[in-house]
């Protein structure tokens, strides 16, 4: 491996040299990101061809650092910043941050590759962000041995796109193998994306088991050519990978990009956050003891970053319509001891009343009896019903227990302690089913009007700004036009949610200016007591300008005027500031018609 040569940039990458001469340019890492053709016309057409190139390019490719934002109630920038330095020199720690090893060098002071390696984010309002260096691309020699054919094991797209991030390889990612890999074994890992079928769709054509035999008549071996994203030492055998559920497949030693993990590093001091993401957070500006509503908060990163903000004073609504990532959410904020942090199960296209009761509390799931997660080794086991506390055992006899509705106390069922160790089973053994990761989350009918101070929506969108993305075709036209119906229903939620006098922060991680500019464009006209705020911090670029005009011409998309453009923050993927695609738009509420 040479890892000390790099590329000089994703859009002029030479080829790494190859096992032979016929293969030239197979074994590097060059993909080419497809999309539909209608959808890639209208990208050109809304960012100019060369420049939607140059973004399509940026989106194959990761970033090549990592974005930590630190929690200031336990602790300070600069502390992590020193901690985070002295954990990357301690020995063994290499293997948690990948790609972060100094080696030491003749007794050379390593003062200053670690400040080079961690540093601080050098945009005004974001000094709470530390920025840690990854690199790549690199060029990997994948013929070590030149008189053995390169054993190799082919992922799934996804897959391979965790693994661009810092993932190792896992067994349900693996797709295919050359035959006889035994464990321990060196192997190359190349990505398997869709490509086109002749019904006009899209798949990826590779049985899961499939023998590699090293030949052009291998499963997409063609279409494998400069997918290649590193290589590994195999954590088992050919049969084993294929015999298991879970578990490691290959770890990665080799990679493409090199890029800082940080796996159970500094819990509840730091957060790995994307940064446009940390940004979002920021220009919403909440202020101690105001209340404010996260519309789509898992997995809670926004969340906390508004909590952390606040001084933890005052009241964060957090909803979700998933009782795990509700959950997910919950534990986020205990690591991060937040204590203003309220999580709700509840359809953000729901989040306004419809009755005189603003919220009620249950159970996540359509069982009435809440149970609380119950540890294996707890001795008795208690599970609460309804508020009281029962002792059950796994061998206790039926004798039955009374359980109270909440709202009227006459009324009275009973409950088999056959039932009640159903559920202790249920809780020991798994989710189940319905995937319930267990334990008790509230729900919520919803809030009053005009209730909240400021309102984050960051929508449901295509993602389509996300990296590293090594296939878009699956977005057409017309679903990206249904993720924009779907996200004006949730605005129009967000301003009912918001009083006269507050701030509503809109977001996504796509670069479809239907999701971004048309929806700023619908919320100014539709809503007229609404007006677009300045940002701060202003870390991205001004917004697209203009319409476009699609489905035949039928139908007309508006964006935005200049002023308007220069009041929005759009990341664009390919600029200097190298993040994933993102868009925010900030709205102060005047007063609101009747």
């Amino acid at each position: 491996m040479d890892s000390s040569s790099s590329y000089p940039s994703p859009s002029h990458s030479p080829s790494a040299a190859a096992p032979a001469a016929a293969d030239a340019g197979r074994y590097t890492f060059s993909p080419k990101l497809r999309w539909q053709p209608d959808v890639e016309e209208y990208f050109a057409a809304a960012y100019g061809r060369d420049r939607f190139a140059r973004i399509s390019e940026a989106l194959a490719h990761p970033s090549r650092y990592s974005c930590i934002r630190v929690n200031t109630l336990k602790s300070s920038t600069d502390a992590v910043m020193h901690k985070l330095m002295d954990l990357v020199c301690e020995k063994g720690l290499s293997e948690g941050i990948n790609g972060l090893e100094i080696i030491e060098q003749n007794g050379r002071d390593q003062s200053h590759e670690r400040s080079s390696l961690i540093q601080k984010c050098p945009y005004a309002g974001l000094e709470n962000v530390l920025f840690v260096q990854g690199s790549g691309p690199h060029v990997l020699q994948y013929n070590s041995q030149p008189d053995q054919s390169v054993k190799e094991i082919v992922v799934s797209r996804k897959c391979a796109e965790s693994v661009l991030r810092g993932a190792q390889v896992y067994v349900p990612g693996v797709l295919a193998c050359s035959s006889h890999v035994e464990k321990g074994d060196k192997v190359a890992v190349s990505a398997a994306v869709e490509q086109p079928v002749k019904d006009g769709g899209w798949a990826v054509g590779i049985t899961r088991g499939t023998v590699l035999q090293g030949l052009q008549s291998d499963a997409h071996y063609e279409e494998r050519k400069g997918l290649y994203i590193g290589q590994g030492i195999a954590a088992m055998s050919r049969s084993g990978i294929f015999r298991v559920l879970h578990g490691i497949a290959v770890e990665m030693t080799e990679r493409v990009y090199k890029l800082p993990s940080f796996n159970d590093v500094l819990e509840g001091e730091i957060f790995l956050q994307n940064l446009p993401s940390v940004v979002a957070a920021c220009v919403l500006d909440p202020q101690p003891g105001e209340r404010i509503i996260d519309m789509c908060a898992a997995p809670g990163g926004k969340t906390t970053a508004i909590a952390i903000l606040m001084r933890d004073k005052g009241e964060v609504v957090a909803l979700d319509r998933s009782h795990n990532k509700v959950m997910d959410i919950l534990k986020l904020a205990s690591e991060m001891d937040l204590n203003c942090i309220k999580a709700y199960k509840l359809d953000a296209l729901k989040s306004v009343s419809k009755t005189d009761e603003a919220t009620i509390v249950g159970m996540a799931d359509s069982h009435c009896e809440a149970i609380k997660t119950l540890a294996e080794d707890s001795e008795p086991c208690t599970v609460t019903v309804d508020g009281k506390a029962t002792n059950v055992v796994e061998d206790s006899s039926t004798t039955t227990v009374v359980q109270s509705g909440a709202k009227n106390p006459e009324s009275k069922r009973y409950v088999s302690k056959a039932e009640l160790r159903k559920n202790l089973r249920r809780m020991k053994n798994g989710p189940g089913r319905s995937n319930y990761s267990g334990g008790r989350v509230e729900k919520s009918k919803g809030f009053f009007p005009s209730s909240f101070d400021r309102v984050l929506l960051d929508a449901p969108c295509s993602a389509l700004g996300l990296r590293p993305r090594l296939f878009a075709g699956e977005e057409t036209l017309v679903s990206l036009k249904t993720h924009a119906r779907y996200q004006r229903k949730m605005f129009d939620q967000a301003v009912k949610l918001v009083r006269p006098g507050g701030v509503i922060v809109y977001s996504t991680c796509t670069i479809n200016p239907g999701e971004n500019e048309a929806l700023v464009r619908y919320a100014l006209d539709t809503y007229k007591f609404l007006s677009l705020a300045s940002q701060h911090p202003k870390v991205g670029g001004p917004g697209i300008v203009g319409s476009c005009e699609l489905f035949n011409k039928t139908y007309t998309e508006e964006w935005l005027t200049e002023h308007e453009a220069e009041l929005v923050q759009r990341f664009d993927p390919s600029s200097p500031v190298d993040t994933i695609g993102f868009f925010i738009a900030k709205f102060s509420v005047g007063e609101k018609e009747n």
